[in-house]
Formats: C-alpha cells, sequence, structure tokens
C-alpha cells in the first residue's frame, strides 16, 4: 500500500508538501523523503512523535538514541510507518534540528494501491517556500495552577543572608 501523507510546517503562512511512499517504509527513509521535499540537507537530529487528534504530543521516535545508558527509545529505523501512521491515528509531529526547532504536522490523507514502475517516495505537490529562519515558537504551558507571581510577596521576610551557607 502507498500512504499519501500531507507535511505542514508550523507557521503562519501556508507551506506544506504532499508525498507519497510505501506504507511499510522506515520512519528514517519517510525523514529522509521528507527533509529533501523541503530542501534541508538531513544533517540535523529529527523526531516523530505520535499525538492524539488535537496533536497533543507522546511518544518520541528519534534518528539516533543519544542516551549515555541505551534507553527504550524507539529509533527511525526500527520502525515502521504503517505501524504509527493508520486510519485510526493519522497524525505525527515531526522536528527537525532541536537547536532550530523546524516543527511539523504530519496527517495521513489517503491510502492507495502501488502503481508498478512508479518511483516512491514521490513529491506530490509543494505549496509555498520554506523560510530562511523557523517561525518562531512560543513556549508556554496551559493554565497552570501555580502563579509564581503570588509565591513569594516579600523576599525580604525570606532571610537570605542569615541562612546563607
Amino acid at each position: 500500500m502507498v500512504y499519501k501523507i500531507r507535511i505542514i510546517l508550523d507557521a503562519e503562512e501556508d507551506i506544506f508538501r504532499d508525498l507519497e511512499i510505501e506504507a511499510h517504509n522506515t520512519l528514517e527513509e519517510f525523514h529522509n523523503a521528507l527533509t529533501q521535499a523541503f530542501g534541508f540537507l538531513g544533517n540535523e537530529m529529527a523526531s516523530f512523535y505520535t499525538c492524539d487528534e488535537n496533536w497533543k504530543q507522546d511518544e518520541e521516535i528519534a534518528l539516533f538514541d543519544m542516551s549515555e545508558t541505551g534507553s527504550d527509545v524507539r529509533l527511525m529505523n526500527e520502525t515502521f510507518l504503517e505501524d504509527v501512521l493508520t486510519e485510526d491515528s493519522p497524525k505525527m509531529i515531526y522536528v527537525y534540528d532541536f537547536l532550530n526547532m523546524w516543527t511539523f504536522f504530519v496527517e495521513l490523507a489517503d491510502i492507495v494501491e502501488k502503481v508498478d514502475g512508479h518511483p516512491y517516495p514521490n513529491v506530490l505537490f509543494s505549496f509555498g517556500e520554506l523560510p530562511e529562519s523557523p517561525p518562531e515558537r512560543k513556549f508556554e504551558s496551559e493554565n497552570s495552577a501555580f502563579d509564581f507571581d503570588d509565591t513569594f510577596e516579600n523576599y525580604d521576610d525570606l532571610d537570605f543572608d542569615e541562612n546563607w551557607n
């Protein structure tokens, strides 16, 4: 089977690519096709994240295991597209280059039969030009019950000078 997937840059302006790729490909092969479709060199760290229907991030699937202990991180080269992107869970988040945080929404649009002699992966449609730098990200929490402004009303009452070691 062949997946038709739309990859959208998380930005105010519309920038997306529609790709078709065989369902049995690994996420590493999908990562390579995705970086080429957007014009990246593909030499930066990247991860896919499974998510729910509201794009709430869940499990990480990394390009490399960077932990010192050899943790249980799922790896792209060991994970197949058809195992994480399905009709029941058609969305993922993709982050490329953790210093710049290029963030993309990945969504399964259709599953079709493979056409013999047709090359895969294939860019079906390209819309918009990638900006020179990634869109600015705002890292804000959702409705935190902890109010930092009310934590210490008077810093003079803390006696830092008296209790400092």
